[in-house]
């Protein structure tokens, strides 16, 4: 059996090509398996796995749980707003409180910037990114190329654009990380502020017009305004990024062509994309919601028969 070359999910630049492809065939299989009547297969009935997550998350939370149900595993989650850590317990010490129960594998989302990474280093278990502050979301931008995949038959020589906040968005990286890999190319739209210094050093072009970004692209990734991370104003209201940044129908119907519309959620439905955009057939947002249960179980099965 073919198998991952890293023990860990930690993000795609630790990844390589053969593995994005190895995810992306047994994603398939158990694409097939969830839309069955039955949807459970008994793969890891003897794994346990602990979902801790340190920063709010919906999608992202309930798309692993079911993931790893689908797949039989024990599954235990944890949410840090009431846990230990905010008596003051360190990072490791709650981990490795968990991991005494016979934990396997932790899926894990932090506000730092490398907690995954520095995690996998120190405690005995096999790691899974769910997102680690604006750095990396590797399962999220797997299943975003896997959408595109499904959608345009290959991801090899598209274009794709990502719009919005670049700056604080862990989603953009591992997209531009994953999207270059497999051979496509990659551009970045939104205002000046939330554009990277150098991110044209990742050999990504900046297009600050999003009328031509979408004339060039086979694919927009139209990013949330993550309202959350911004500590003070990038640009003058929600208003004027919409009238700038925002992709409506109108924009959409007067293109040359047809575009795939996507979005990782949650939607601020009228501000990076209108509501009838987000419903419409050029939209595959829904798809990638269920195209993230079968990455997701794609990247526990594989990492999972690294630990027996």
């Amino acid at each position: 059996m073919k198998e991952l070359s890293v023990n860990h999910l930690l993000g795609i630049k630790y990844i390589n090509k053969d593995d994005i492809d190895l995810i992306f065939e047994t994603a398939d299989h158990f694409k097939e398996v969830i839309n069955r009547p039955i949807k459970k297969v008994p793969s890891l009935r003897d794994i346990t796995i602990a979902n801790i997550f340190f920063e709010n998350s919906t999608r992202t939370k309930l798309s692993f749980e079911l993931a790893q149900k689908r797949l039989s595993a024990d599954v235990i989650s944890f949410s840090s707003a009431q846990s230990s850590v905010k008596k003051g317990e360190t990072l490791i010490d709650t981990v490795n409180n968990i991991l005494a129960m016979k934990v396997d594998m932790v899926v894990m989302r932090h506000s730092h910037p490398g907690a995954a990474y520095f995690l996998s280093k120190n405690v005995k278990a096999s790691i899974v990114n769910a997102g680690d502050g604006a750095h990396e979301h590797p399962t999220q931008a797997l299943l975003d190329s896997y959408s595109i995949r499904e959608r345009l038959g290959d991801v090899a020589g598209k274009k794709v654009v990502i719009v919005g906040d670049i700056l604080h968005s862990r989603v953009a990286l591992s997209n531009i990380f994953a999207l270059q890999m497999q051979g496509a190319e990659v551009r970045v739209c939104g205002p000046k502020t939330l554009i990277p210094k150098h991110i044209e050093s990742l050999g990504v072009k900046v297009e600050s017009n999003l009328r031509k970004a979408l004339e060039w692209c086979d694919v927009a990734n139209m990013l949330r305004v993550q309202n959350e991370r911004l500590d003070f104003s990038y640009f003058p209201n929600t208003r004027e990024y919409a009238q700038q940044f925002g992709l409506t129908k109108e924009i959409l119907d007067s293109l040359d062509k047809e575009i795939v519309v996507m979005h990782p959620g949650p939607i601020n439905r009228g501000v990076e994309i209108t509501s009838d955009v987000a419903d419409s057939q050029q939209s595959v947002i829904l798809d990638q919601v269920e195209n993230g249960v079968a990455i997701r179980m794609a990247v526990i099965y594989l990492l999972a028969s690294k630990i027996k």
